[in-house]
C-alpha cells in the first residue's frame, strides 16, 4: 500500500515539474520572437488606404411603372372583323392601321352617297346659273342649296363610320397580345389589343412631407428592379403634386426614365432612391469600423507598422464603404482585416489579402505587397 502512494505521489510531481517546464518554454519563446506586445508576435492585418469616394444623400421609395402612354385599342362598332395587320409585341408608327372590321354595306352606301352628293352639286351650279340670268327663282336656289348641303352631310357621316370600322394606332409605341381572330363578332368596347408607348417609364411614388423643402423639379432619381439587379437607370423629376395627402401625410411625384433599351416594363415594381445631395468624402472599408460605447474606431498603422486606434464621425454607408466625417486624412493606412485581435501600439505585419492568396492557389502567384 505504501508503494503505491509512493508511486502516485511520484507521478503527480512530474506533472507538475513538466507542466512548468512547457510554460517556461513558452514564457521564453515568446520573448525571443517578440515584441512589444508582451511576450506574442505580431498580428498578420490587411491594411487599406483612406480613399476619397463619390456619396449622395438620397431619399428613397417604391412605386410601379407606368408607359408613357397607354390605351387599349378597342372596336367602335358591332362588326365582325375582316383583317388582323399585327403580331404581339410588334413596334408600331402613329396612324398604322392596326386591324380592319367588314364594312362592305357600309362602302355601298357611301358610294351611293357620293354619287348623289354630286348630282347635288351639278343641280345647284346649273339653278345657280338660270338664276343668275332670271330663268329660276329664289326658292329654287335655296332648295337646290338644301339638297346639295343635305346629300354633303350624308356623305361624311357615312366617311365617319366607316373610319370606325379601320382601328388605328393612335401613336407610335409597341402592340400587345391580339384579343379577337378574323371573323370574331365585336362591339363596341371590345379590346383588340394595347398600345404603349415605352420610350419613356413614368414613375409615380411618394415622399414624407417632412422631405419637402428640398424636392424640386429636374432633381435625378436612380431606380433599380428585380430583372436587372445590377443595373441603375437614371431618370428626373417631372412632376410633383401640388397637395400633400392629410392622411399619410406624404406627396405624390413623378419621375421620367428614358428606356431606349426597352428594359423597362409597364407594371414593374422600382426601388427609386431621389438623390437630394452629391459629394465626394473620405471613406474606409465597413470591415474597419470597431464599433466600442456608442462610439466608432478605427485602427490607423504608422511608418513603424504599429497601430493607433483614433475614433472616426462615420457619415453616409453605401455597399462595402463608409463615409468618414472626421479623425482621419487621405492616404493614411487603416486595418481591414484583423482589427479583433488589435490592442493599441500593437505591432502588425501585413497578411496577403484573400484575392492574391486566391490567385496563389490557382497558379497565379502573389500580385506584389498589401496595400
Amino acid at each position: 500500500m505504501r508503494t503505491l502512494g509512493t508511486f502516485v505521489f511520484l507521478m503527480a510531481f512530474a506533472g507538475v515539474l513538466g507542466a512548468a517546464g512547457y510554460f517556461y518554454w513558452q514564457l521564453q519563446n515568446g520573448k525571443s520572437a517578440g515584441g512589444e506586445r508582451g511576450g506574442g508576435q505580431a498580428a498578420l492585418v490587411t491594411l487599406a488606404p483612406v480613399k476619397e469616394r463619390a456619396f449622395v444623400d438620397a431619399i428613397e421609395g417604391i412605386g410601379t411603372a407606368k408607359a408613357n402612354e397607354s390605351i387599349d385599342l378597342t372596336a367602335k362598332a358591332t362588326e365582325t372583323v375582316g383583317a388582323l395587320n399585327f403580331i404581339d409585341g410588334q413596334k408600331v408608327e402613329k396612324d398604322f392601321v392596326v386591324a380592319r372590321m367588314t364594312s362592305g354595306e357600309q362602302a355601298g352606301d357611301l358610294a351611293a352617297a357620293r354619287a348623289a352628293a354630286a348630282e347635288a352639286q351639278q343641280t345647284y351650279e346649273r339653278v345657280k346659273g338660270l338664276s343668275a340670268r332670271g330663268f329660276a327663282s329664289g326658292a329654287q336656289v335655296d332648295a337646290t342649296t338644301a339638297a346639295r348641303d343635305s346629300t354633303a352631310g350624308r356623305v361624311t357621316a357615312l366617311e365617319q363610320r366607316l373610319g370606325d370600322r379601320v382601328i388605328k394606332a393612335p401613336f407610335a409605341g409597341v402592340l400587345g397580345l391580339r384579343r379577337v381572330s378574323v371573323g370574331t363578332l365585336v362591339r363596341p368596347g371590345d379590346v383588340i389589343t394595347t398600345l404603349d408607348d415605352i420610350s419613356t417609364i413614368k414613375l409615380d411614388f411618394t415622399v414624407a412631407e417632412a422631405f419637402l423643402a428640398p424636392l424640386k423639379l429636374g432633381m435625378t432619381v436612380r431606380v433599380t428592379v428585380a430583372a436587372y439587379a445590377e443595373r441603375v437607370f437614371e431618370g428626373k423629376i417631372a412632376g410633383i403634386d401640388t397637395r400633400v395627402d392629410p392622411v399619410s401625410r406624404a406627396i405624390a411625384m413623378r419621375a421620367e426614365i428614358p428606356n431606349t433599351e426597352g428594359l423597362l416594363r409597364p407594371g414593374m415594381l422600382m426601388t427609386v432612391a431621389l438623390i437630394t445631395a452629391e459629394r465626394v468624402a473620405l471613406s474606409v472599408h465597413e470591415e474597419s469600423i470597431v464599433p466600442l460605447d456608442n462610439r466608432h474606431y478605427v485602427y490607423v498603422a504608422d511608418t513603424e507598422m504599429k497601430v493607433e486606434r483614433r475614433e472616426v464621425k462615420m457619415g453616409a454607408r453605401q455597399p462595402g464603404f463608409v463615409e468618414v466625417k472626421s479623425g482621419l486624412r487621405a492616404g493614411e493606412r487603416v486595418v481591414v482585416e484583423g482589427t479583433i485581435r488589435l490592442r493599441p501600439g500593437a505591432p502588425v505585419t501585413l497578411e496577403v489579402p484573400k484575392e492574391e492568396r486566391r490567385g496563389k492557389r490557382s497558379g497565379g502567384g502573389l500580385r506584389g505587397p498589401a496595400t
